[in-house]
């Protein structure tokens, strides 16, 4: 993947999850502490998966959305580190949970054939990832910061699947940005504990030279353990 934060290389291949998750993890604590009471959860609202679902998969899929298979070039856009747990209506992490993200490139283009200004897009951003959860149900993506289009706020894609079935599909939002309100997507949540367990904070990366964000989403699913 990368062998350093701020130097892309062609040799992503050859980089394990567990180097990525060390080095991503160097200077930031990217994932929540274990012990949540499930009082105090809110159960991540479910969200229209809307019509820009690849339709088209890129032959890379892994969890760098920066960096296409050996290309060099990397994505346009803010570089951000986001990560989070999954976990059930008990707070107890989900191991080996797929989570799959998706969101259009610094231009608002998807990938997708009939994504807006889907010509103009840019051909280095994957645009779609996917990562297993480990032990703590934690999971990590290097990608851009959203943007907006027309329509619609700043937004991240989420769809959590486990043995073939989908789970949950949700998105996240841009914590404080006054393009939430507008936002018919976002506004169809109506309670207020809910809307706040979707927006999330994308904050300088500490003693980053390169300028980059880390960002945490937990999922929490309407799940027990038994069911």
């Amino acid at each position: 993947m990368v062998s350093d934060m701020n130097v892309h290389t062609s040799r992503k291949s050859s980089y394990s999850r567990r180097d990525f998750l060390s080095r991503a993890a160097m200077g930031a604590a990217f994932f929540t502490t274990s012990g949540l009471y499930a009082e105090a959860l809110t159960v991540t609202p479910r969200q229209t998966e809307g019509p820009f679902y690849p339709d088209h998969l890129p032959l890379d899929t892994d969890n760098d959305l920066l960096i296409l298979n050996s290309a060099l070039t990397p994505a346009v856009g803010e570089v951000t580190y986001l990560s989070g747990r999954i976990l059930d209506a008990k707070g107890q992490p989900m191991r080996g949970v797929e989570v799959e993200i998706w969101q259009c490139d610094a231009d608002g283009a998807y990938r997708h054939s009939k994504g807006q200004s889907g010509e103009k897009r840019d051909r280095n951003f994957q645009g779609f990832g996917r990562f297993v959860t480990g032990l703590k149900g934690e999971y990590l993506f290097r990608t851009i910061k959203p943007v907006s289009y027309p329509g619609r706020a700043p937004h991240i894609h989420y769809k959590i699947k486990s043995k073939g079935k989908d789970l949950l599909v949700t998105q996240c939002y841009i914590k404080g940005d006054e393009r939430n309100a507008k936002d018919g997507v976002f506004k169809s949540i109506k309670d207020p504990k809910s809307r706040a367990a979707v927006e999330v904070d994308f904050l300088k990366l500490p003693d980053s030279k390169a300028g980059e964000l880390k960002a945490s989403f937990d999922v929490v699913l309407g799940l027990t353990p038994e069911g």
